[in-house]
This record gives structure tokens, sequence and C-alpha cells, in this order.
């Protein structure tokens, strides 16, 4: 009998194969061919079973771009047909009519794929392939004409933060999602291309306008957990009320197309906890010494950037790729509003 899990993975992000028809300067995973020996299909039912017997709630299926599994359609149902919600995220770059006629018998909880500029020029250069923005366009619009839930993701870095008031002139009033992310210097991404803490906090300042001044019908918006956190002038940008601090390991599991269990995609794989080959995920799951760097938290567990904040405590250091990515620590996120304020207020005179 399976025990019952002392901790409940809300989120799945399972990454169904490496393999890629891009090649975005900022993909962290360095996404372009499959990795060695991927899952086979029996493999996948195995874990989709698991992590219906550990209360799953939701399982997003990505890549690489997640269509180039042949097994995907299988792998969905079966997701489905478990109890999960089921969501993907795409690039939308070759999305074919079968793709999509399988896509909208599903009835996924949502489809999500990337717009990182609102110019061929801009978005083709990031996503690595002419082409991409006239194709990710033509997806979106299948996808909205078939009623299926979007989300446009733009992943902003040096390259592209000075186009979203025209990605957002491109969204307004279409019932499309947007969640905006920044990108961290990992896999492909330089990080002379990442944004400085001053052009962060303008994103945030943006962010936090449109919401201000739009309602959730007319322009749905979050910033993703990478945004934040305690500002005294910015409010939570995510879905909850609250940051509470990073959620790998805690209600976030993810998977790797070879198998190996981490909490965070984002993070190194000193962060692999497991591999379903070597042993179940319901046990990688409930494992007591699993994921310790967040089960296991304490305050005296952050880095130089967090030790002396009075939010220590319920924050843990901000995201955690973030923190790993920039400064090679956990609990250490150097992308931090409150930090980013005191910082302003120690230069100003007086």
């Amino acid at each position: 009998m399976t025990p019952e899990p002392h901790y409940i993975p809300k989120q799945v992000v399972w990454e169904l194969t490496l393999q890629c028809n891009l090649h975005c300067i900022h993909c962290g995973s360095l996404a372009g061919i499959p990795r060695p020996h991927e899952l086979t299909l029996q493999e996948s039912r195995n874990i989709i079973n698991d992590l219906a017997c550990i209360h799953t709630d939701q399982v997003c299926l990505m890549g690489g771009e997640p269509f180039l599994k042949k097994e995907w359609y299988q792998i969905a149902k079966a997701t489905k047909d478990a109890g999960m919600k089921l969501l993907f995220i795409s690039n939308g770059y070759q999305i074919t009519s079968d793709t999509l006629k399988k896509l909208i018998a599903l009835e996924p909880y949502a489809v999500s794929t990337s717009l990182d500029g609102a110019t061929p020029t801009t978005h083709d250069h990031i996503r690595g392939m002419k082409g991409s923005y006239q194709n990710v366009l033509k997806f979106i619009k299948h996808l909205t004409t078939a009623g299926l839930p979007t989300t446009v993701i733009t992943t902003v870095n040096k390259l592209n933060f000075t186009e979203l008031p025209d990605i957002k002139n491109l969204l307004l009033n279409k019932h499309i999602a947007w969640q905006i992310q920044t990108a961290a210097p990992e896999g492909r991404f330089k990080k002379k291309f990442a944004l400085s803490k001053e052009e962060f906090y303008t994103v945030g300042l943006f962010i936090a306008a449109l919401r201000n001044r739009y309602t959730p019908k007319e322009l749905p918006l979050i910033g993703a957990h990478c945004f934040g956190y305690h500002s005294q002038h910015i409010p939570y940008l995510g879905l909850s009320p609250h940051w509470t601090g990073c959620q790998a390991g805690l209600s976030i599991l993810s998977i790797k197309s070879n198998g190996d269990i981490i909490g965070c995609l984002s993070t190194p794989a000193t962060y692999i906890e497991g591999n379903i080959r070597k042993k179940r995920l319901i046990d990688i799951w409930n494992d007591p010494e699993a994921f310790a760097y967040n089960r296991k938290f304490t305050p005296k567990d952050t880095g130089d950037h967090c030790k002396e904040c009075e939010f220590g405590r319920t924050c843990k250091g901000g995201c955690l790729g973030m923190s790993t990515s920039f400064t090679t620590k956990p609990h250490n996120d150097p992308y931090c509003f409150h930090t980013i304020e005191l910082q302003y207020q120690d230069k100003q005179p007086g």
C-alpha cells in the first residue's frame, strides 16, 4: 500500500523530450537533440500512475518541444484519464493540423506558447529561427479560435524588454493570459544579456501598472515566480496573494525526459533527487531526506544577499533558479525588489 505523501505536488512540470526545432538564446536546458535514452511510453505510464497516487493536481508537458515526442498524445491522454489537469508549453513553430485536432480533443486546462518580441526581427533572433514569429502568431490564433485557454509567455532580457508595451498591444482584449518572466544565465543564455537590477525593477513596475490599469478580463497578467519580493511599492505579481518561498519539492515537482526527478528544471544537476529507473517516483517524492534544501530550510540557510533580511524566514531567499544561476548558491536571489529598494535608499543624499 502506498503511504500518504506528507507533501502534495500540486503542479508537475514534465520535460517530455529535450528535442527541439528552435535554438533559443535563453534556453537553460540547451534543448536541441533528445537526451540519451529518453523515457519509453510504458515508463511514462508508470510515472502517471505514481503521480495520481500522490494526488497530483496539474501536469504541464513541455520540452524541448513536447509535440516532437512521438508518444506525446498517448502520454497526455493517459494523464487526463488519470484525473489530472493537463497543460502544455510549446514554441508553436511547426504545429500540424493533426496535432491541433488532438490538442483540441484533449481539452487541456491551458496551452502556453512563447512570444519574445513584438516584431519578427526580435522574436526570430531570440528564438534562433526565421519565421518563428509568424508561426507562433498562427498558433495563438488557432488556439483562441478553438476556444482553448491560451497563455503567452515572454522571457525578458536586454534584447526585448523595451518591446513589452508593444507585446501588450498585441494581447490586449484577446482573451489571452500573459506571463512575464526573466532569463537567467544558465544553459545557452549569456549573462551579458541578463537584465540589470534597475531594468528588472522597471519591468516589475510595468507589470504592476498594467495590472492596476486593466481588469483580468482585459489583460490577465502575472509576473512569474522570479519577480519580487516584499517591495514597499510593488504588490506581489504572482497568482497568490503573497510570496511564500520557492515551492520546488514542496508543491512543485519536475521530471526530466530521461527519468531524473528534480524540484525545479531551472536548477543544476546537483539538485536531482533520483531517477525513476532506479527508484519509483513515489518513493523519491516521499523520501524524508529528499528536497532537503526546501523541506528542511531554516533562515540560517540563506546566502549573503539575504542573510540579514527581515523576510528571510518566509521568503526563503527568493527564486531557487535565479539564486543558483546568478550566485551558484540556494536561497540567495540577488534580484529582489526589497533589496533593490534598500540599495537605492542607501544611495540617496541625507
